[in-house]
């Protein structure tokens, strides 16, 4: 777990990511959120050796490392372009960031030399839009995807996915409220990673206050979800800074949360809402945890 974070910069957390390395020591990435690259180089593995990635929309929590993580890979000779797997308007996204782009002094400094020149594919990603069905497959992987319930879908696509390889199976839900797409996408997996980010309270805080998103999945429905799709180990993760006990972070979070609420005991209330309804094995997300299916 790369990040397990929101959309504020939290000292505990990095955003959104997650690392997945197949026994055959192939590595492939889910989101890119603030945060992410770096931790990847913490946990020994370097953004060149990434084969594919998955984008699961465009919030910038999920996708704003994305230029560091192309340009740590090009600058570490990565030989090939990088697969960048995501919904209608990643083609804009990544175009608008190299060449031409707004890291195109970047780009034309590094491409001066030659050494940089050699591998210039490095920082020229494929691009692939996706649609529900079979998003990306190769020799070792197949991932499913199907729209999720976060954002209306004509301003932003948002996906959940299924990551098959080597016999098991990883379900991951971007951002979304409860759907009936994550229950099928989860159905049976090996591993649920979904997004936990408010607890119930929170929910009903912002859909009050109209301040920002509040098509998340609370912790009672996040317990519902997995039992239904029977899942066998469950991962609750992106936290949404409710558990800070930074003055900073209370402080700008004064028009977002309910902030007299918020410590660390709020987790004990996640975990207890999540056993509601599912009683398999769970840990919640932390940075680095790292975990052996």
């Amino acid at each position: 777990m790369l990040g397990t974070g929101a959309a504020f910069v939290d000292p505990d957390r990095a955003q959104s990511g997650i690392l997945i390395t197949l026994d055959n020591g192939r590595h492939y990435l889910l989101d890119c959120g603030a945060g992410i690259t770096r931790n990847m180089v913490r946990a020994n593995v370097s953004p060149a050796d990434v084969s594919a990635v998955f984008l699961t929309h465009l919030h910038h929590d999920h996708c704003c490392d994305f230029p560091l993580f192309v340009i740590t890979g090009w600058m570490w000779d990565r030989e090939d372009s990088p697969v960048v797997i995501g919904p209608r308007g990643t083609e804009h996204f990544v175009r608008s960031l190299f060449e031409g782009g707004a890291f195109k002094a970047d780009f034309e400094a590094r491409s001066y030399y030659p050494r940089r020149q050699s591998n210039i594919a490095a920082v020229r990603p494929k691009v692939i839009e996706c649609a529900p069905g079979i998003a990306y497959q190769d020799e070792h992987v197949r991932i499913v995807c199907d729209w999720v319930e976060h954002i209306p879908r004509q301003l932003s696509e948002c996906f959940g996915i299924r990551f098959e390889a080597e016999g098991k199976s990883v379900a991951f839900s971007g951002d979304t409220a409860p759907c009936e797409s994550m229950v099928k996408l989860a159905a049976d997996a090996d591993l649920l990673i979904h997004e936990c980010t408010f607890p119930e309270s929170f929910i009903e805080h912002r859909k009050k206050t109209g301040v920002g998103i509040f098509a998340h999945t609370s912790p009672t429905e996040l317990g519902i979800i997995a039992a239904r799709a029977r899942v066998k180990r469950l991962l609750p993760t992106h936290f949404g800074h409710f558990d800070t006990t930074y003055a900073l972070m209370k402080r700008v979070a004064t028009h977002h949360f309910p902030v007299d609420q918020m410590g660390p005991h709020l987790m004990d209330e996640v975990v207890r809402d999540i056993r509601k309804n599912y009683s398999g094995p769970m840990q919640l997300a932390t940075d680095l945890l790292r975990l052996d299916i």
